[in-house]
């Protein structure tokens, strides 16, 4: 199965995005003749196998290296860097072409800045005395479409960057990003933002408009996307520090998902192949997949059983009755589903081996207790313990962070108990990790009394009796807790944010709200109550289209649970996401740690 995702069933056209990508990527291979040897940064390469084969980059006469600090081994004499604006990596290009130098080696260099130049970098190839060897040039990758309904903008540390180094880049990043969709897809008229740096997003947009307008005439038509939400990742950290109980979810908090694809030994696939990894893609490509990759992983394991119950049922009647023709077509139909069965009974018994240990069962109590924040002694100790066993660090972060926002901070004696006894059990290395999650707002010291119980008690987060196997609620993606986050999506897109105006107080950061172009005939979405406006369906019967943006990362658990809405009766919207990356809250914690020495 290709690892590009399949985007034919995309709400909107995606693949065009995709094509535009791809095509400007081989413009640029295609203007620099002959054979040449294309450097990737690492963390490019992946999001590259989005968007392009690799067999496509060969044909166009590209050998494909990855960027490290050994010189590149080629015959080629041209060498095409495509880089991120990082100053390591600078440092990386200096040194391959200072030891081309040194040993007579000619070559022309071509460096690629994805997706645009930064002034500090071209800096340094200026200090190390190589610039003017270098041919310049930018690949506006700023959008990647991950699967038909998630688009990223591949900034890992977005979150970090703006909430411990006060950096904005990443947010022009983002304008950028969506200002671009605005070209293909029509101005959006409604623009609603909740934190610090969604409010800021919206407002680099307008700017953006005003310098480089949208065309919002009549002969336009009705724009595709009829609203945007930004969301600040900040403004509900709690999320993301739960485990997330979905099938996606826990193939991610287990496994770890990279640009749409697990890597496992492949001994766990049923494949015998001594100390081998594989990749296996996990995208709506995958009919299975796109059937259960959203279920509470409790459903999936029963769903599999049945399925798999039923193909040996068939198989028992193949070999006893004479079966028509037309049966047997049925049945070797059937046949072609196996491969994507076998994958998913491998991959759902091998999470059973993490989600049965007991240590795992008594994390989910741990975080229930601490959601629901009744109890907060057992909790402080439940942690202490953690400490005192040296259990991996970024575990006992992701449920210290966890403590410190449900209970508004923690009182000093206890923040400066809990802070020395990390920093004794860990090392004092760790200081500087401490002091960005400090900084950043996630661990504190209590000056205020919390008011998490206000806000779970009106937007209803902790849902009693959840039925996981016909949900009725998105808190069954954490078997009883509804993600803050799609609340407000929820609420947004019901009845407007104004009937929860109070409660948007209590949340981290401003909140806006925008109404843009020349759209007043288009309905707010403050009148759209779930009922089904006329004028709200596109012309070809398609449903109006809300775009969510997150800044600072999203779970899969929150992207299964606005599918959830997406499908709900008398719906009016399809719910497409963008955000800076897909996390959990191991990947998250882990931007904001910072070793010393």
């Amino acid at each position: 199965m290709a690892q590009v995702p399949n985007l034919d069933n995309a709400p909107i056209n995606l693949k065009s995005i995709r094509d535009q990508s791809q095509k400007e990527l081989i413009t640029i291979l295609k203007n620099i003749r002959g054979k040449k040897c294309l450097v990737i940064d690492p963390k490019l390469g992946g999001s590259l196998s989005l968007i392009v084969q690799s067999s496509l980059l060969k044909e166009h006469g590209a050998e494909l290296r990855h960027l490290n600090a050994e010189p590149v081994q080629t015959d080629c004499t041209k060498v095409v860097y495509l880089v991120r604006a990082q100053l390591d990596l600078m440092k990386f290009i200096c040194s391959h072409i200072h030891n081309d130098i040194s040993k007579g080696i000619q070559r022309e260099y071509f460096v690629y800045f994805v997706p645009r130049r930064a002034v500090v970098c071209e800096k340094i190839l200026e200090e190390e005395k190589i610039h003017h060897l270098l041919t310049i040039g930018e690949y506006p990758l700023y959008l990647i479409p991950l699967d038909e309904d998630v688009l990223s903008f591949e900034l890992d540390v977005a979150s970090k960057e703006h909430l411990v180094d006060g950096d904005t880049t990443s947010l022009w990043h983002i304008a950028k990003a969506i200002h671009k969709l605005e070209f293909s897809f029509g101005l959006i008229p409604n623009v609603r933002a909740k934190g610090k740096a969604s409010v800021r997003v919206a407002d680099i947009l307008n700017r953006m408009q005003s310098e480089e307008p949208v065309n919002t005439s009549e002969q336009m038509g009705v724009p595709e996307i009829n609203t945007i939400i930004l969301l600040d990742r900040e403004v509900d950290m709690i999320t993301p520090m739960c485990s997330q109980l979905t099938y996606e979810g826990l193939l991610d908090e287990f496994l770890g998902i990279n640009n749409g694809a697990v890597e496992l030994d492949s001994s766990i696939m049923g494949v015998q192949q001594e100390g081998k990894k594989i990749k296996v893609p996990l995208n709506s490509s995958d009919k299975l997949f796109k059937e259960i990759r959203d279920q509470n992983f409790e459903v999936v394991v029963q769903v599999l059983r049945q399925k798999a119950t039923s193909m040996k049922q068939d198989y028992t009647e193949m070999q006893t009755t004479n079966q028509t023709v037309s049966e047997l077509k049925d049945f070797v139909k059937k046949l072609n589903s196996l491969p994507e069965m076998t994958r998913h009974i491998n991959l759902g018994q091998h999470l059973t081996t993490f989600t049965s240990k007991p240590s795992f069962l008594a994390r989910l109590d741990m975080e229930q207790t601490l959601v629901e924040a009744e109890s907060y002694d057992i909790c402080f100790e439940y942690i202490e313990e953690m400490i005192h066993k040296q259990e991996p660090l970024i575990n006992v972060l992701r449920l210290l962070i966890l403590f410190s926002i449900t209970n508004s901070g923690l009182p000093k004696k206890n923040f400066d108990y809990l802070r020395r006894e990390l920093l004794h059990s860990y090392g004092f290395e760790h200081i500087a990790t401490l002091n960005n999650l400090e900084k950043s707002g996630l661990l504190k010291k209590q000056e205020t009394k919390s008011n998490w119980i206000t806000i779970k008690r009106a937007l209803r987060l902790v849902v009693e009796d959840t039925d996981t196997a016909n949900p009725n609620d998105i808190s069954y993606v954490f078997s009883g807790y509804a993600p803050l986050s799609i609340r407000l999506v929820q609420h947004a897109i019901r009845s407007g944010w104004r009937p929860i105006e109070e409660i948007l107080k209590l949340l981290p950061g401003p909140h806006s709200d925008i109404k843009r172009g020349g759209f007043s005939s288009s309905p707010s979405l403050d009148s759209l109550n779930g009922s089904l406006h006329n004028s709200d369906k596109i012309v070809d019967g398609r449903r109006s289209l809300v775009l969510v943006v997150f800044i600072g990362g999203v779970t899969s658990a929150e992207i299964s649970a606005l599918r959830f809405l997406s499908a709900q009766e008398g719906m009016a919207y399809d719910i497409i996401v963008a955000t800076t990356k897909i996390v959990n809250g191991s990947t998250l914690t882990e931007t904001f740690v910072e070793k010393l020495g």
